[in-house]
Formats: structure tokens, C-alpha cells, sequence
């Protein structure tokens, strides 16, 4: 009975978010990939002295589990954590050959553990040790975190406390700065002359809120090489690839166009999107497409502490705090295809404008609203709904600039996907030290994954030859 008294006393209530995520619509979770550059020597003992000093204290979500009240309410109830529980460490066949390596048992692996449901009578989480050697890594270590437990800001800022500068354990780890300079011009401004772009701002806010209710009850994409239509799809086989870019050359791109890095990234995706729709059929690349851009509305840049995050007053505080812009895809147009970089000036001014609308807010508010009248479960629907009327979803993270460890095992790198959504394809990006990560969630027998790899990488190259053309702004 005193056991029972002190689990009341430590519940905490589950966010709305977090009930939207973990419902009987949507069940989301976030996996985090670590590529290790040795060969890993924890064994079972070491991984849970590990999980039971670092990972556990982290948050008292990761020793919780969710339940429902008297009342009805969900809320996170300590529970005991037995680490062994949660460690997976998996036997593969013997490769025969040196020149495949693991890849062919890792990928299958991977794509077995995207659509398994971890019990909901144990904290939701999982990691996952590959011992195996691939192409990129002498192993893998795979973080499972229900996207209940936090975004992936949350999540990243999590996994990052396990984690030290690999040069230097004592000095913090450091990441590129999102900061931009502010147009002390624009402040300075009249009312007079900002009434204009108050009224566009406006109708602009309007319009968007108009299209996304529809887009969420009636409007759906057309059924392209990027989205079959079918139902059910979470829950579908799915094939995890990747490509990796040159952030350097990135950020050449960005200075070159006076956009911002996110800009460049997109008008790549949707450039290699509209290739790759042309390939397969040629047809579909005058198609309507939707690309839902999901957002951390944390007004900070970089990330804090979780100790700072777990703060009352915390700027960035630890949970879901995420929203999404719907981005028209623009299509493959004779003009986009002499000059390519059409599509990142085309992302630029969309989300510019999209980012300055408040349909956003006003889309919060009218979930909330919903939330009260009719609970997490039509709001979940309502989500899902949206996501399964577009074509694909793209998600970002900033990473460190220096190399982390991990118990003494360098990171050669890092990349993380989500699951558990209805869209075909799910698309991520993360920088890490120098590279940028796209990392791609595929519909296994529906897109031809090599063949959106190849696209996705001619977009970089003919964006990036394109922007050699034309002289540095800077």
C-alpha cells in the first residue's frame, strides 16, 4: 500500500501531445543511430551500469510508464526498470562475404524494429547494440524512444548526455549557431509602411488555415511514385537509406543565394522528389504533392542541458513542442529545369512566407479546442488524417561540430528517422561535424529506394554546379 502511495505522488499527467502520439491511431517513435567507429567491446554488464547511471536519471520519463486515472487522465507512473529488458543485442548469420559485409542483415534488422510496438506495461524505450561491422560503421547502437517521451529535440538533447567530445571529455559539445542578425531597418519602420505587409500577412494567415483544415478533412495528394494511397501504411514494411552531403558545400549554396540552410536542403528535396517522380513516371511530375515541414516552435537556437530543459522556466523546455508548415512540392516545370535553382528560391520565399503566417497558432488553438471537446483520440485522427492526405515529411536536427563518444567508442556518425506515420515516405537530416545526413524512411516495395538515392544526389550536384555559376554574395 505505501508502494502504491508513492507512485500517486510521483505521477505526473501526459501532455497532449504525448497522448496524440501514443493513441490507438498514432504510435510514434523516434530512433536515434549511432555509427561507431571501433569495433564495440560493452558487454551486457557494462550496458546496464550505463542505462542505470547515465541514461535512467536522465528523466523520470525513461523509468515511467503511461496509465490511466480514476479520472480518466493519462499519467506517467514510476516503475521499477529492469535495463536487461530493454537491451537488444541481436545474432546475425555469418557473412560469407567481406566485400557486403552486414549490410544486408543490418538493413533487414533495422526494418523489423521500425513497425514493433514495445510493451506498454515497461518505459517505452529500447536500445538496440549491432556489433556487426557495415559499409559505414564497425557498429551501430540504436536508440528506440517513443515519441511520447519528448520530440526530437527533447530526445537528442537526451541522447547527447550520454554522449562526450571524443577530442576532450571535459569541454561541452559545441553546435552551429541558428542565430540570425535582426533588421534593426524593419524595426524602425512606421506603422504606416508596415500596414501593407500587416494585410498580406494577414489574408496570407487566412488562406493557409483555410487550405490546411482542408487538406486535413478533404483535399488529398495524387497518388504519385511517392505516394500509393494505400491504407495503413505505418504499419507496412519500410527500408531505412541514406545519403550524406557536404555541409560545406551547403552552406557555399546558402551564401551564394542569401537563403538560409533549411532552404537549400529543401529545394534539393524537392528537386530530387520531382526527378525521381519523372524517372518512374513522367507524367506524375506536374502532380499536386505536399511536403509537411515539421517545426520546433522553441524560440531558441541550440540545445540546453536536460537539466536546464526539465526547469520550470525553461526556454527550451523538455516535451513536444512541434508544429508543421504544409509546403506545396513545385513542380518540374521547362523553366525549374534549365534553371534548377529555381526550387530553393521557391522554397525560400514559401516557407519565408509560411513561417511570418499565424495558421500555425491558430491550428494549435483549434486543436486544443478539440482536444477539450472530444479528447486525444479525434485530435490524433485529425493528425493522422493530414498526414496520410500528403506525399512526404521532412524533419531536421542540428548536431555538434566536434566528434562525440560514447564509453570511450568515437561516433563516426549520427542520423535518426521517426515511424509510426502514414505517408510513404519520411525524409531527415541531421549535421553532424561536417556532413549532413539525409536520411531516407521508404515504403519497402512501393519506392525504389536506390533509385531515390541516385535522384536526390544528382538534385545536389546540379543545384550545387548550378550556384558555382553565379559570384559569392559574400
Amino acid at each position: 500500500m505505501e508502494t502504491d502511495n508513492f507512485y500517486e505522488k510521483v505521477q505526473m499527467p501526459v501532455s497532449p501531445p504525448g497522448q496524440y502520439l501514443n493513441s490507438s491511431v498514432i504510435c510514434s517513435y523516434v530512433f536515434g543511430f549511432l555509427e561507431v567507429a571501433v569495433p564495440i567491446s560493452l558487454d551486457s554488464t557494462q550496458v546496464v551500469a550505463l542505462i542505470e547511471d547515465v541514461f535512467l536519471p536522465i528523466n523520470p520519463r525513461f523509468s515511467s510508464i503511461m496509465v490511466r486515472g480514476e479520472d480518466g487522465k493519462m499519467r506517467w507512473q514510476s516503475v521499477k526498470v529492469k535495463p536487461e529488458e530493454h537491451v537488444k543485442i541481436p545474432i546475425f548469420p555469418e557473412s560469407n562475404s567481406f566485400d557486403q559485409l552486414y549490410d544486408h542483415y543490418f538493413g533487414e534488422y533495422v526494418s523489423s524494429i521500425l513497425t514493433e510496438r514495445t510493451s506498454q506495461t515497461k518505459p517505452l524505450w529500447e536500445i538496440h547494440i549491432i556489433k556487426y561491422p557495415t559499409k559505414n560503421a564497425f557498429g551501430t547502437v540504436i536508440f528506440k524512444l517513443h515519441h511520447a517521451l519528448g520530440d526530437g529535440y527533447s530526445l537528442m538533447g537526451a541522447l547527447l548526455s550520454c554522449l562526450q567530445r571524443a577530442d576532450d571529455p571535459s569541454l561541452p559539445l559545441t553546435f552551429p549557431s541558428s542565430k540570425t542578425s535582426s533588421n534593426s531597418q524593419h524595426t524602425k519602420e512606421s506603422l504606416f509602411k508596415k500596414l501593407p505587409s500587416m494585410f498580406s500577412t494577414f489574408f496570407n494567415s487566412m488562406s493557409d488555415f483555410g487550405w490546411s483544415l482542408m487538406k486535413s478533412k478533404m483535399i488529398k495528394d495524387d497518388k504519385t511514385p511517392i505516394r500509393s494511397g494505400y491504407e495503413g501504411t505505418e504499419s507496412l514494411p519500410f527500408t531505412l537509406s541514406d545519403i550524406s552531403l557536404s555541409l560545406d558545400n551547403i552552406k557555399r549554396i546558402k551564401s551564394t543565394l542569401g537563403v538560409t540552410i533549411n532552404d537549400v536542403i529543401c529545394g534539393i528535396i524537392f528537386y530530387g522528389i520531382r526527378l525521381y517522380m519523372q524517372e518512374i513516371n513522367n507524367k506524375a511530375k506536374e502532380s499536386n504533392s505536399t511536403a509537411i515541414v515539421m517545426l520546433n516552435t522553441r524560440n531558441l537556437g541550440g540545445y540546453q542541458s536536460v537539466k536546464d530543459m526539465l526547469k520550470p522556466e525553461a526556454k527550451g523546455p523538455w516535451g513536444n513542442y512541434f508544429s508543421f508548415l504544409q509546403v506545396s512540392i513545385p513542380k518540374l516545370t521547362q523553366a525549374r529545369i534549365s534553371d534548377p535553382l529555381e526550387f530553393v528560391r521557391n522554397a525560400h520565399k514559401i516557407i519565408k512566407r509560411k513561417r511570418r503566417s499565424f495558421s500555425v497558432y491558430l491550428i494549435g488553438l483549434l486543436l486544443q479546442m478539440e482536444m477539450k471537446l472530444r479528447g486525444p483520440e479525434a485530435v490524433a485522427k485529425n493528425i493522422y488524417n493530414t498526414l496520410e492526405n500528403s506525399s512526404v515529411v521532412l524533419s531536421n536536427l542540428v548536431g555538434p561540430v566536434e566528434q562525440m563518444a560514447l564509453a570511450n567508442h568515437p561516433i563516426s556518425g549520427l542520423y535518426f528517422t521517426m515511424t509510426g506515420l502514414p505517408e510513404d515516405v519520411n525524409i531527415t537530416i541531421m549535421s553532424y561535424v561536417k556532413v549532413l545526413r539525409i536520411t531516407l524512411r521508404t515504403l519497402k516495395g512501393f519506392i525504389d529506394e536506390q533509385k531515390f538515392k541516385s535522384c536526390l544526389e544528382k538534385a545536389f550536384e546540379v543545384i550545387s554546379k548550378a550556384s558555382m555559376e553565379i559570384p559569392d554574395k559574400n
